[in-house]
């Protein structure tokens, strides 16, 4: 009975949090509201016995990510007027966009593909089972070629990122050092001679 009451408590704040993201006109609040989804979604992981899952959504996403966005969110000072801006001219696209999605969604979980009837409960795990070393098996073993590709594609996220960082622009002032070492004495300097003048 406890375990029901709390997965539809945390189930609820997933739910409403998750509404508040897209619906709320604060960015601030709207990442907030992102933050109590994590917690709640952590909430549900640790009732399923995956508290690795859990932890790290914790410390990476809520500890890291939203840290993150709430810094940039803050910092640029989004003017939400401007924003605001032809909003209406995109409504039936998105409309269109909601009813597909609504319509996959039933496709996929549905009442012929999950319920409790479909779905069995999980079995209890036994006191001394760890949860870290069972998705580190399944990782580098079952799933280890999705996993080395993710890596790959982060890998070239990062060095696209940086690249596009660091490109050079017309305005960019920077000095550069392998011109500077091959600066010869006669390119900075030069020695007039000149008559001395009589005043």
């Amino acid at each position: 009975m406890l375990q029901q009451i709390l997965f539809y408590l945390f189930s609820a704040l997933v739910v409403a949090a998750g509404a508040m993201v897209i619906t709320i006109r604060n960015p601030v609040y709207a990442a907030l509201s992102l933050v109590v989804a994590f917690f709640a979604s952590a909430g549900l992981w640790m009732m399923l016995e995956a508290e690795f899952l859990a932890i790290a959504l914790v410390l990476v996403y809520v500890g890291a990510v939203m840290v993150l966005f709430l810094f940039v969110v803050m910092m640029l000072d989004i003017n939400i007027a401007v924003l605001r801006e032809g909003f209406a001219r995109y409504v039936p696209i998105a409309v269109v966009f909601a009813v597909l999605m609504m319509v996959s969604i039933t496709l996929v979980v549905g009442p012929k593909h999950f319920g409790l009837d479909q779905v069995a409960a999980p079995v209890a795990a036994a006191a001394d089972y760890n949860n870290t070393r069972a998705l580190g098996r399944a990782l580098f073993s079952q799933y280890v070629i999705p996993f080395e590709a993710a890596a790959v594609v982060l890998l070239v996220a990062i060095i696209a990122a940086i690249a596009l960082t660091l490109r050079g622009t017309r305005q960019t002032k920077a000095p550069k050092p392998e011109l500077q070492v091959q600066v010869q004495r006669n390119d900075r300097l030069r020695i007039i001679k000149m008559e001395a003048e009589k005043p």
